[in-house]
């Protein structure tokens, strides 16, 4: 049967269990006839008002915690874009006979989002279950055995829920240090003698968000030439962000005295050695003379940078690639392989490609560089469209689970 002849409204109506829809403001949008038949509320009472305007907690106990808990809930799905499955939770339902009575429940949530085309949280499928009476009833009479451990049961979830939501919260402080101390780690986008560069960060989207992947530009002696470089370190979080860190300067500071990028990378590998978590590190380095014309390059088993000519050629600089900083046992200094490639007139180095190519998720936008006239914050279109073509093409579609 063709998606065109399903009915997904009619569908959706006679799923088995209570499922209601929900907007990002948390407003009904919609809901299954289980859901109103199980909540007392119709149709009327729920699509198009707030959720908990409708299902407010019960203002006579002082301990009721459902509405934070499922608002909690409901907003990790609008930040993550994925399901979360919250603990039996007792939420009391207002009587509409008589709104001075509030009945005891207890329900089993379970939270999804609906993505949009460009990967957004659009709505929310709200599917709860009632279990008010396996709770009260299943275990038999009041102070029977069975009947204390499904209390038990209930209690051990709702601690099992505390310890989660605290857990979620060291986890956003410590995602929150670690972004500060990676985004102070790189390069702020600035001019390089009279050169520009648009820049797309593209970090991991899991763990804490943050990796060892970096990138830095620099001014070199002599002449007018530039350094640019990339570079990865095993893991992510923390400990590889510290890592990077390390090596990004040392490599910055060898690349302004090193006669060229391979002699940097030696100086860097010799210096990963002492540097714990900085084993089997890749990095390549580019020397760019402006006034030469030329680009040379030298990878420790890292990608290859791209250089797009005016024409429309892209040209892999791969010609030498070199296994990745401190793989061998000793740090024995090594000449580590170096080629050159002239580059023609107005072709454009691009994007060494790291995290892009297995990685997904917001981009950073540091294509922002000061404009020599005024200071002020200014964009260079085709450098952005050229990072944010290439972050297309080249990084993969991922599916939020």
């Amino acid at each position: 049967m063709a998606d065109a002849e399903i009915d997904y409204a009619a569908v959706f109506q006679a799923l088995p269990g209570m499922v209601a829809v929900l907007t990002p403001g948390l407003v009904y949008a919609d809901a299954n006839e289980e859901f109103v038949r199980m909540s007392g509320r119709s149709r009327g009472q729920l699509v198009g008002n707030h959720l908990f305007d409708v299902f407010p907690d019960n203002p006579g106990d002082p301990a009721a915690s459902g509405m934070r808990n499922l608002a909690a809930s409901l907003q990790r799905v609008l930040a993550t874009g994925e399901r979360d499955t919250m603990a039996v939770q007792r939420y009391d339902v207002q009587s509409l006979q008589q709104p001075e009575r509030w009945e005891e429940r207890y329900w089993s949530p379970v939270n999804a989002p609906v993505l949009g085309p460009d990967g957004e949280v659009v709505l929310l499928v709200h599917r709860v279950e009632e279990v008010t009476e396996f709770i009260r009833d299943r275990g038999g009479p009041v102070g029977t055995r069975a009947r204390a451990l499904e209390a038990e049961l209930y209690i051990r979830a709702r601690e099992l829920q505390e310890v989660n939501e605290r857990l979620r919260k060291a986890h956003a402080r410590e995602r929150e240090v670690a972004l500060a101390l990676q985004e102070a780690m790189l390069p702020a986008p600035r001019l390089v003698r009279d050169h520009r560069a648009a820049v797309r960060y593209r970090p991991a989207v899991g763990a804490l968000n943050v990796c060892g992947d970096w990138y830095d530009v620099v001014d070199l002696v002599g002449g007018d030439r530039i350094g640019v470089a990339v570079g990865d370190v095993v893991g992510h979080g923390l400990a590889a962000s510290c890592v990077m860190g390390q090596l990004r300067s040392a490599l910055s500071a060898a690349s302004r005295v090193a006669e060229g990028p391979a002699q940097a990378l030696d100086v860097l590998g010799r210096y990963a050695h002492v540097v714990p978590g900085a084993e089997c590190a890749t990095a390549v380095t580019t020397f760019i003379d402006f006034e030469a014309r030329t680009i040379t390059y030298s990878s420790a088993g890292h990608l290859p940078p791209a250089l797009v000519h005016a024409d429309g050629e892209v040209e892999f600089l791969d010609g030498a690639t070199d296994p990745p900083l401190d793989a061998g046992p000793d740090p024995v200094p090594r000449r580590r392989p170096s080629s050159a490639t002239a580059r023609r007139w107005c072709s454009t180095p691009t994007a060494w490609w790291n995290a892009a190519v297995r990685t997904s998720g917001p981009a950073s936008d540091a294509s922002r560089t000061p404009s020599p006239a005024t200071g002020r914050p200014t964009r260079r279109p085709w450098r952005t469209r050229s990072c944010s073509n290439c972050s297309r093409r080249l990084a993969p579609r991922t599916t939020r689970h």
